[in-house]
């Protein structure tokens, strides 16, 4: 069954990474399969089949006992090479899959060797809610004595102070726990007093 689950998984990052016609045919019908979705009455398209395997790699990240696996297939650096593109869904689901994964350690130091802090703040910059609310809560967990200067840099703290403003109560307060837990309170004072809460700087994801 652990073979059975590790074949299951190849297959969903071969499907993803294939990008020939042919491919594009497979990856549709897998997609389709996996979304459970009868009412679909037209072919997937070759982003949205990209999405739904993406999104399925993403779920299995909630799972510990498919840590492993996901390492051994390189799916860590396949989320954090979806952070830059410009498909906001891809994103999205690249990084709810890197959030599910960081809370294990082994994962946590991967990321962090890999330079994925960067592509992580800027993710902060999404006008999508759930990528934002993601990076957030992953960069909550990436952070380390030896992490912590880059993941509570001030840009950072700034941007976590206007969040905290946010009508989106979800966001703010998710913003006002990484100041409260993750920042000291001279690192706060100095980022509100260069921001003064401005509008300038990351803007606030849509709602």
């Amino acid at each position: 069954m652990e073979l059975g689950r590790l074949e299951y998984l190849q297959a969903l990052v071969t499907e993803f990474q294939v990008t020939d016609s042919t491919g594009n045919k497979r990856r549709c019908s897998l997609a389709l399969s996996l979304s459970n979705v009868s009412t679909h009455t037209r072919p997937f398209s070759l982003a949205e089949a990209k999405e739904q395997v993406l999104a399925n790699l993403a779920n299995f990240a909630y799972d510990p006992s498919n840590y492993e696996y996901l390492r051994q297939l390189q799916v860590l650096d396949l989320f954090l090479d979806m952070l830059t593109e410009d498909n906001e869904t891809l994103v999205e689901f690249a990084m709810g899959g890197l959030c599910n994964l960081c809370l294990d350690k082994t994962n946590k130091e991967y990321i962090l060797e890999a330079g994925g802090v960067e592509p992580i703040i800027n993710c902060l910059s999404s006008s999508n809610e759930e990528t934002v609310v993601s990076a957030v809560t992953t960069l909550m967990f990436l952070t380390t004595p030896r992490s912590r200067a880059q993941t509570t840099a001030l840009p950072v703290v700034e941007c976590m102070l206007r969040f905290s403003l946010s009508a989106n109560t979800r966001l703010s307060n998710l913003a006002s726990i990484f100041l409260q837990d993750y920042c000291s309170p001279p690192q706060v004072e100095e980022a509100r007093n260069l921001s003064k809460h401005t509008a300038v700087g990351i803007p606030l994801p849509k709602d």
